[in-house]
């Protein structure tokens, strides 16, 4: 494929991807970040976790998302009393046939929405566990694989500490990304109280999962610099090692640096992020704008930083002014 003809690609599947977005818009108002990192998570294959105050839309957006895309939806109200079974399913004996059959739960999806996660105990997060990073679950000693595409999208509230149970680490070390939403402008909840006065409209679906895993295949193709991958790996090493990285004054904030799946999430989702905005090559910027999304969950602050206020995006602010920008090459390297 010529240069022309790849940079006409990019724009075809900008365009598509910019239409599935505007549908969207049609029934969510503002949290365009919120949009974007739906679709990077998707196009990369990745999970999504969600936190901000009820009433934002969380649980809209991926059911517009699930309506514009085509893909089965099924939201799963997180509570104290749920148990394994009632996410990944169960074996059932039938009196009648005097057998045992399989009943499969609702993660049998493409989308699927685990509404106010940490409602539930460790043991129904964990459940979750094997089906966000093998998209498949054992039950009774038989693999069920999940339909593809697969995307987790999980809400917190973080107002409320009562009845809740923080996630285990090795749960949200599953999620791509965590974004935080915040309440919208004026004029953005003004549409959306204008909104509630009408009947929503009517969606059309703008692509279908056959073109959604053909973009996601396509997303493997986007083309990372070696700097920028070192620039990514740079930034999680800082987040371990704050002393190398000229923040010494953190080290006593984090008790855990990011894993690496850390910069593994930072350099997929740029890929996605770049493919989105109508480009064949990831950007220092692409990085950039993800960086705290991908690594602020991963992060295990110490009770200093608790006692303190610090949060984790503080820390990455500090991170992200002091490890230094590389200069990236958007070339491809020449196939012999």
């Amino acid at each position: 494929m010529t240069e022309q003809d790849r940079s006409t690609s990019n724009a075809e599947v900008s365009e598509r991807l910019e239409q599935a977005l505007f549908e969207i818009r049609r029934i969510i108002a503002g949290q365009d970040a919120m949009l974007e990192r739906v679709l990077v998570c998707l196009l990369a294959q990745g999970h999504l976790l969600i936190e901000g105050v009820p009433g934002l839309a969380k649980t809209l957006t991926i059911k517009t998302t699930a309506s514009v895309l085509g893909g089965s939806f099924a939201r799963i109200q997180f509570t104290p009393d749920l148990v394994p079974a009632d996410l990944v399913g169960t074996r059932i004996y039938r009196p009648d046939s005097g057998e045992f059959d399989t009943e499969l739960g609702p993660v049998f999806c493409n989308f699927v929405l685990a509404d106010e996660i940490n409602r539930a105990p460790a043991k129904v997060q964990s459940a979750l566990l094997e089906v966000m990073q093998e998209q498949q679950v054992t039950i009774a000693h038989t693999t069920y694989p999940v339909p593809e595409p697969f995307l987790v999208l999980a809400t917190q509230n973080p107002i409320e500490s009562e009845g809740t149970y923080p996630l285990p680490e090795a749960q949200i070390d599953r999620f791509m990304l965590k974004i935080l939403i915040g309440y919208p402008e004026h004029d953005e909840e003004l549409t959306i109280v204008q909104r509630q006065l009408s009947p929503h409209p009517e969606l059309r679906e703008v692509l279908s999962l056959e073109e959604l895993r053909s973009l996601q295949e396509e997303v493997a193709r986007i083309y990372v610099d070696p700097a920028l991958v070192s620039y990514a790996v740079a930034l999680a090493t800082a987040t371990r090692e704050p002393v190398g990285a000229g923040v010494g004054d953190l080290a006593g904030y984090v008790e855990y640096g990011a894993s690496p799946r850390g910069p593994i999430a930072v350099t997929q989702a740029a890929r996605a992020l770049a493919l989105l905005r109508g480009r064949d090559y990831a950007t220092v910027e692409d990085v950039r704008a993800l960086a705290k999304d991908a690594l602020r969950h991963r992060l295990v602050l110490s009770y200093q930083a608790l006692a303190e206020n610090v949060t984790a995006d503080e820390i990455l602010d500090r991170v992200l002014a002091a490890v230094p920008v590389p200069e990236v090459s958007t070339a491809r390297p020449a196939v012999a």
